[in-house]
């Protein structure tokens, strides 16, 4: 198989921290996402809703998942929807899954067919006084289009205008910041197969290369080891395109001088890993280049030394911020004095290091959780801080995965190759 099995207890345990955050008298209604089409008769590669996932891990359109806590009835406590087989469907798109196949991926004991779920809310949602369903509040998100969600929400409010509706977002997305081991396992999985991935990189830059190229030879290793491929778009920027933080478009050769940077990393089983390392073209890094690269590496060692519990996102970005001004003064892209004299926008040091430094991971790359949150143990983070000179042609990014932990956070990419002297020696084999 492709993948490893997830253990149903998985999803047993997400569903059950969920109810217990309910009030009394809710149902939670949460449908997957649309496939959604291209041009003529072509659709995008389905990525189901990441709530949907986080409580049942079906990844099959035509899903939907009602929990009501609540219910006189045991069996309507819990309830799958999902879509049924049909001689065509076979034909043309393969099975679907199984009643028994449900069941035993999600330890949800009652599987129904999709079409039976609105008959089936229309005896629950009478029973209940609160209805809560799923958003995307992600800070992050702008949404152009409709999603299944949002349609269902529009039908659901219209036929049954005197409920309470809540939103399910905040409760689901307090329980996705904080990982289980199962999650912290399968992330290592996509972390390792990232490593195999660049370590191959490394025996195949060389200049003349097109960035399209090193695309390639990625995908290849990330999906011979079982990974379905890219947990985002590749950033596979040589020169120049180095500096433009979410160019994809992959198309430049690389040439004899420039650095490389790679944001690229592999999902596993729907988890995300999120990797960046920036390299020589020609596996040597000029002076210059090395000095940038190292005043990066410090900074990424020294977000890990705040990255702990009971900091904030807020404070600890303008803690690395600090650092990363005296990295700045240290290779003279800004002056003390005038760094001095700045305000709190530190707007010298936003010219060259413009992003934040960190970020939740899950199963989004860009992981959701309360924006105010303290960083407690069991979370995940990215630390990615960058220096861009776009009048150097020269942009340098670092990132690791990490996990908060008690008395230290656990470097999940601890294994793949990071400092500059590391880095030449692989490429010169």
């Amino acid at each position: 198989m492709r993948y490893d099995a997830i253990d149903p207890q998985l999803f047993v345990r997400n569903r059950q921290k969920l109810v217990d955050l309910l009030p009394p008298d809710s149902i939670v209604i949460v449908v997957a996402n649309d496939i959604m089409p291209t041009n003529a008769d072509g659709t995008m590669p389905f990525k189901q809703n990441s709530d949907l996932f986080y409580l049942c891990g079906v990844d099959q359109e035509e899903t939907a998942l009602v929990l009501m806590p609540g219910a006189k009835d045991p069996k309507q406590r819990e309830i799958l929807f999902t879509k049924e087989t049909s001689e065509m469907i076979a034909i043309w798109d393969g099975e679907k899954l199984t009643k028994e196949q449900a069941r035993a991926a999600t330890g949800i004991e009652r599987i129904e067919w999709f079409s039976a779920f609105e008959a089936m809310l229309h005896q629950l949602i009478p029973q209940a006084s609160n209805i809560f369903l799923t958003t995307n509040e992600h800070m992050r998100a702008v949404v152009a289009v409709e999603t299944a969600n949002d349609r269902f929400i529009r039908k659901c409010q219209h036929r049954y205008p005197l409920h309470r509706y809540e939103r399910l977002a905040p409760l689901v997305h307090r329980l996705r910041m904080i990982k289980e081991p199962q999650e912290i396992a399968i992330m290592q999985r996509a972390c390792d197969i990232t490593e195999a991935g660049f370590r191959r990189l490394l025996g195949f830059v060389k200049p003349g290369v097109g960035e399209w190229e090193i695309e390639a030879e990625l995908i290849h290793e990330f999906v011979r080891r079982g990974s379905r491929g890219f947990a985002y778009q590749p950033i596979i920027g040589s020169g120049k395109n180095a500096c433009v933080l979410h160019y994809n478009t992959n198309t430049r050769i690389c040439q004899d001088g420039d650095m490389l940077l790679l944001d690229v990393a592999a999902e596993y089983v729907g988890w995300a890993s999120d990797l960046t390392r920036t390299i020589p073209v020609n596996g040597r890094f000029t002076p210059r280049q090395r000095d940038v690269y190292n005043a990066v590496l410090r900074v990424v060692r020294a977000a890990n030394e705040i990255l702990r519990p009971g900091n904030t996102l807020m404070n600890y970005q303008k803690q690395v911020v600090e650092i990363m001004e005296e990295e700045l003064i240290g290779l003279n892209l800004i002056d003390a004095k005038e760094a001095k004299k700045q305000g709190p926008e530190k707007l010298l040091v936003k010219k060259y290091f413009m992003h934040g430094t960190s970020h939740h991971l899950g199963i989004d790359v860009h992981d959701v959780a309360p924006p105010h949150e303290p960083f407690v143990e069991g979370m995940v983070f990215t630390i990615e801080p960058g220096i861009y000179i776009r009048e150097e042609n020269l942009g340098v990014r670092l990132e690791n995965d990490f996990i908060i932990g008690k008395d230290g956070n656990f470097d999940m990419m601890g294994n793949i190759p990071i400092e500059a002297d590391e880095i030449e020696e692989l490429m010169a084999r």
